[in-house]
C-alpha cells in the first residue's frame, strides 16, 4: 500500500463517502475493515501512524481476561474467548498460542485457579488453544527455571493467544484497502462538517506531510479515535464534557534470562488486586502492567517511578534473581480509553472495560473501550449502529471468516520474518536489490535495511518512529540499540522518500525525543 496512492483517493470533493472513520488504531482499523468487506464505501483517517498510542503498546496477548472472570463478569469474557478463537483463525500468521503458568504456593491456591481456568475453558469451547491442567513443582521448575522455588506447592498451565500488536494493525489497514476501502496516516481531522439541519456529512482533514486540507463528503462519521475521543466529540459539540479518562499502563522489557522458558508466568493477584503477565516477545520478556489514572491523554506518555517500582517489586517476588533498574532493556506506556468515572478518586478497577458506543445528537458514533482481543465485535457493534440509524443501506457483516493481510497457515515463529506472513517471499526480494538490503540494522538482531525499504514502500513508514517503533519494533526491545541505528536507517529511508538530508536530522531529533521515554535510567 501507498500513501500517495491513497491520498489521490480522496481528491474529488464530490464524492460521497458512506463512511468516513477517525483513528487508526485496532477499533479504527477494525470498524474500516468491516465497513470495507460489507461493500461500503469507506475512507479511515490516522492523525499520526497506525497503532501510534494504545494499540502498539498492549501486552501483546489475545486473551478472555482471567482478571474479568475474578470479577464475575462472565459474558465479557465470554465474548472475548470467541473473539479470540476468530482472531487466531483469521491471523495465524501473527497470532499463536502460549502457555501460561500460575506458580502457586499454597494448595488451596492451587485448587481455586485449576477450578477457574476449568470454567474459562468451558467458556472458550469451539474457539479453545488448549486445556488447563494442574502441574507439580518439578514441572513447574521445568518449565519456569528463574521462578522462586521457597514453598512452591506446584502450579496451573492455561492457553491464551499471544500477538504482534502493530504487526497487525498493518495488516488490517492492508486488508482494508484490498477490499475497495481508503486508509491514510499521518491526516488528522482538524473539524467535523455539519448539514444545514445540523447533522453531520464529513470531516475537514489536514494532511501533517503536505500541509494539505481537504474536505470529504461522508454518510456516516465513526468516531474511534480512542483516548482522543473527547477532542474529536468537540469537533462535534463546542461545549462536550469529557467522557473518556485515560488510564495508563507500563511494561518493562528484560531479558529472557528471567523467564529461561518458552512459557509466560502470570501472576493472578499482586499487592494492588490486579494480574502482572511476564510474556516472552520477540526473545524478550515483557513484564506489566499496570493501571493509573491519567489528568490527560499523552500518545507517548512517560512510565511513572511508581509504575518501574511497583513491577519490579511485584515480579521479584516470583523471580530469582530479583530484577533491578539495571535489567530493564526498555520500558513502553500506554494509555487506555476508559470512561470518565462520575465522581473523583473512582478506582480503575472500578470502571468498565466493555466497549460503549455513543451517538450525538447530531449523529456522530463514538466508539470506546474494549481491547485488541474485541476489536472485530465493537467494529460490527459500531457499523451495525450506524446501519440501525438509516444512514446507510443493511448489508451482512462477514468478518466472523475474514482472512486478514498476511494470512499464512502454520508459519515458523522461531523465523523473526513470520511477522509478514505471505508477504515474506515479495520481501525477499527487495533485500535481494543490494548488497545494504540484507545487512542487519544491527549486530545484535535480525532486522535488515530491505525491511526497512519494504516498511516505506509497502507499508505507509513514513518517519523513523514508525519503522523502528512499530514496523520492526526495535524500540519496543532495545531502545539504546534503537537510538544507535537511527541515523543509519534514516539514511536507508530518505533515500527511498527521496528526502534531503535536513530531512535526516529532523527525524533524527524528533525520534531521539520519543526515545528518550523507553529508557530507564540505571
Amino acid at each position: 500500500m501507498k500513501r500517495e496512492e491513497q491520498v489521490s483517493r480522496i481528491l474529488d470533493p464530490n464524492q460521497i463517502w458512506d463512511f468516513i472513520v477517525i483513528g487508526g488504531g485496532a477499533t479504527g482499523l477494525g470498524c474500516a475493515v468491516d465497513a470495507a468487506s460489507r461493500g461500503y464505501k469507506v475512507v479511515m483517517l490516522e492523525q499520526d501512524d497506525f497503532a501510534k498510542c494504545t494499540s502498539s503498546k498492549s501486552t501483546k496477548l489475545v486473551h478472555g481476561g482471567v482478571r474479568y472472570l475474578q470479577k464475575g463478569d462472565v459474558m465479557l469474557v465470554l465474548e472475548a474467548l470467541h473473539e479470540r478463537g476468530r482472531m487466531k483463525a483469521n491471523a495465524p500468521h501473527l497470532v499463536k498460542n502460549l502457555s501460561f503458568v500460575i506458580a502457586n504456593y499454597s494448595w488451596w491456591d492451587n485448587f481455586l485457579y485449576f477450578c477457574g481456568l476449568t470454567f474459562y475453558d468451558m467458556l472458550s469451547w469451539g474457539f479453545g488453544y488448549g486445556h488447563s491442567r494442574f502441574i507439580g513443582k518439578k514441572s513447574v521448575l521445568r518449565r519456569l527455571p528463574a521462578i522462586k522455588q521457597d514453598g512452591l506447592k506446584g502450579g496451573i498451565v492455561y492457553h491464551d493467544g499471544q500477538f504482534d500488536d502493530a504487526r497487525m494493525a498493518v495488516n488490517l489497514a492492508e486488508t482494508c484497502i484490498e477490499q475497495g476501502g481508503v486508509v491514510i496516516n499521518h491526516m488528522k481531522v482538524v473539524d467535523i462538517l455539519h448539514n444545514m439541519k445540523g447533522k453531520i456529512c464529513g470531516v475537514k482533514a489536514f494532511d501533517n506531510e503536505t500541509g494539505g486540507t481537504y474536505e470529504l463528503q461522508s454518510k456516516a462519521v465513526i468516531n474511534a479515535a480512542g483516548i482522543f475521543v473527547d477532542e474529536v466529540m468537540k469537533l462535534d459539540v463546542s461545549g462536550h464534557k469529557p467522557m473518556v479518562k485515560p488510564s495508563q499502563g507500563t511494561h518493562l522489557v528484560l531479558d529472557m534470562n528471567f523467564l529461561q522458558g518458552n512459557d509466560a508466568l502470570m501472576v493472578p493477584k499482586t499487592s494492588d488486586g490486579r494480574v502482572l503477565f511476564a510474556v516472552p516477545w520477540h526473545n524478550r520478556v515483557v513484564v506489566g502492567t499496570t493501571d493509573v489514572l491519567r489528568d490527560y491523554p499523552e500518545s507517548e506518555p512517560c512510565a511513572l517511578e511508581e509504575e518501574i517500582d511497583f513491577i519490579l517489586k511485584t515480579a521479584g517476588l516470583y523471580m530469582v534473581p530479583a530484577p533491578t533498574r539495571k535489567d530493564i532493556l526498555g520500558v513502553f506506556a500506554g494509555q487506555r480509553p476508559l470512561a470518565a468515572p462520575k465522581k473523583e478518586g473512582k478506582s480503575t478497577k472500578e470502571i468498565s472495560r466493555s466497549h460503549k458506543i455513543i451517538v450525538s445528537d447530531n449523529h456522530l458514533i463514538t466508539i470506546t473501550g474494549g481491547k485488541w482481543t474485541s476489536y472485530r465485535l465493537m467494529a460490527e457493534d459500531t457499523i451495525d449502529k450506524a446501519i440501525s440509524m438509516k444512514l446507510v443501506e443493511k448489508r451482512k457483516c462477514i468478518t466472523k471468516h475474514l482472512k486478514i493481510h498476511g494470512w499464512r497457515q502454520d508459519p515458523d515463529f522461531s523465523n523473526h520474518y513470520y511477522i509478514y506472513g505471505s508477504d515474506e517471499p515479495a520481501l525477499h526480494k527487495v533485500e535481494q536489490e543490494n548488497e545494504k538490503y540484507q545487512e542487519k540494522i544491527s549486530p545484535k538482531y535480525d532486522y535488515t535495511f530491505g525491511e526497512v525499504a519494504w516498511a516505506v514502500r509497502h507499508e505507509m513508514a513514513r518517519t523513523l518512529d514508525d519503522v523502528l517503533a512499530r514496523r520492526v519494533r526495535l524500540l519496543f526491545i532495545d531502545a539504546r540499540e534503537a537510538l544507535r541505528v537511527a541515523p543509519e536507517v534514516a539514511k536507508v529511508m530518505a533515500l527511498e522518500l527521496d528526502m534531503p538530508e535536513s530531512w535526516i536530522d529532523e527525524q533524527i531529533a524528533e525520534f531521539t525525543s520519543i526515545a528518550k521515554n523507553y529508557i530507564v535510567e540505571k
